[in-house]
């Protein structure tokens, strides 16, 4: 397959406070010395930079068709005395035509970044992209569009802009209205639209004017759940049907898993990973629960009458085998409760409810602070990530909730005295029943 994006050594620096170099005579220096004469940026002040080692070897993709050389490790709070910040370190890439490629890691990692330089938004500070078509970009709400132009007119402008003919932009036109669901509106100016509607209609144009690479930022996080499903449906025809290159980024980890092939990890402005997209996940979720800790301590100024202090989990947390929690609740008054641990995936899709109403515990609590216990015998969730939220209330009332307040990671174990239970075919509960051959 012919490559689509080649990346060689690039890199961004920003400088903090300051836009340019902080004088005009500077300004022009970097001017005439990078753009006129091609060399290496005067102001760049390695000796400033965040570098905190020497080059380490990164994994190397298992895909032939993406590469990269070894990258240094950028700690972005390690030299407070420096003005200047590495948001891309020494990036190599080179992305095979019709590839969906994922592009994930925590927030500042760099992933919007890199998106912008490829989309041409911003410059590279060192380092070149080669591109092989036509690219087209939806970074955030409203990118590129005229807010005084009508839905129409911005079609139109972004189409030229991408070099289409009027012909060809008129014979995609109704399609293109008809999948963001804005005909009502395709005549008035975008400035009277809701964010929802103007991603909506970005997201069309950038789809449907076929071009050979698309670049997807986390944009359809805006748009409704429908909308999502339809926009990730069109990214694969896309990729699939035409043979063209996707680049997304996104948070959303079943998101990433469904429509893209590769993975790519960033980490503080590096690569840290690279390969099928599974496995780039799981290195991703493994280092977001590194430092795990099986406890929650409601330290924020509570001025509720009753809260949740503290909860934490006093067990091993093995699949099949019995898991317990704590909880310590805050109450001014003695009152009537009952308490929920809810599980999710890390895309936040619900798993498991434990909830003491579901088998009419209702707990009376004494003025000032309670302990509450709960267990379960043998835990069904199968090997892997995932999110804990507490609830507690008395069924029409909320008395607290608190989202996300533990990542946990399940061990692989066993259904009663049975060996180790696979969880390979993704089936995140792993229960057991009673049988009988009749």
């Amino acid at each position: 397959m012919p490559t689509s994006i080649k990346i060689e050594n690039l890199s961004k620096q920003y400088r903090l406070g300051t836009i340019g170099t902080g004088t005009l005579s500077h300004d022009l220096k970097r001017w005439w010395t990078t753009s006129i004469r091609g060399k290496e940026d005067p102001y760049l002040k390695i000796g400033e930079t965040n570098i905190l080692a020497s080059n380490q070897q990164i994994n190397k993709s298992t895909n032939q068709h993406i590469n990269k050389s070894t990258n240094q490790q950028i700690n972005k709070s390690t030299n407070q005395q420096s003005n200047y910040i590495w948001a891309l370190r020494d990036i190599n890439l080179e992305i095979e035509q019709g590839d969906v490629v994922g592009i994930i890691g925590k927030n500042g990692a760099g992933k919007s970044t890199l998106l912008k330089i490829l989309s041409r938004v911003t410059k590279p500070t060192t380092g070149s992209i080669k591109y092989n078509g036509r690219i087209a970009s939806l970074l955030e709400v409203g990118t590129g569009f005229h807010p005084e132009m009508t839905g129409r007119e911005n079609i139109y402008m972004n189409g030229a802009i991408m070099g289409m003919t009027r012909y060809e932009i008129t014979s995609k036109l109704d399609e293109i209205i008809a999948f963001a669901g804005v005909e009502r509106y395709i005549d008035t100016p975008v400035k009277r639209y809701s964010s929802g509607m103007t991603v909506r209609l970005g997201f069309s144009i950038a789809a449907h004017l076929e071009p050979d690479i698309l670049v997807v930022d986390e944009v359809l996080a805006v748009g409704d759940a429908e909308f999502q499903k339809k926009a990730i449906g069109k990214m694969q025809d896309v990729s699939k049907g035409g043979g063209r290159t996707v680049l997304f980024v996104s948070h959303n980890m079943a998101a990433v898993k469904n429509l893209c092939n590769t993975g790519i990890l960033l980490e503080n402005g590096i690569i840290r990973k690279i390969g099928e997209v599974d496995e780039v996940i799981n290195v991703y979720n493994t280092e977001q629960t590194r430092d795990i800790k099986t406890y929650f301590i409601n330290d924020v100024s509570n001025t509720s009458p009753i809260y949740v202090a503290e909860f934490k989990i006093i067990t091993d947390i093995v699949t099949g085998k019995e898991f317990g929690f704590e909880a310590k609740i805050f109450t001014e008054t003695e009152i009537s409760t009952a308490f929920a641990v809810g599980v999710r995936m890390p895309d936040s899709t619900p798993i498991m409810h434990i909830y003491s109403g579901h088998v009419g515990e209702v707990f009376k609590l004494k003025k000032g602070l309670n302990f509450l216990k709960g267990k379960i015998d043998h835990l069904s969730l199968g090997a892997g990530f995932y999110d804990i939220n507490i609830w507690l209330g008395d069924g029409a009332t909320v008395y607290d909730y608190h989202k996300n307040v533990l990542n946990i990671i399940v061990k692989e174990g066993a259904i009663r005295e049975f060996g180790p239970v696979s969880t390979k075919n993704g089936y995140p509960v792993i229960t057991d029943a009673k049988w009988n051959l009749l």
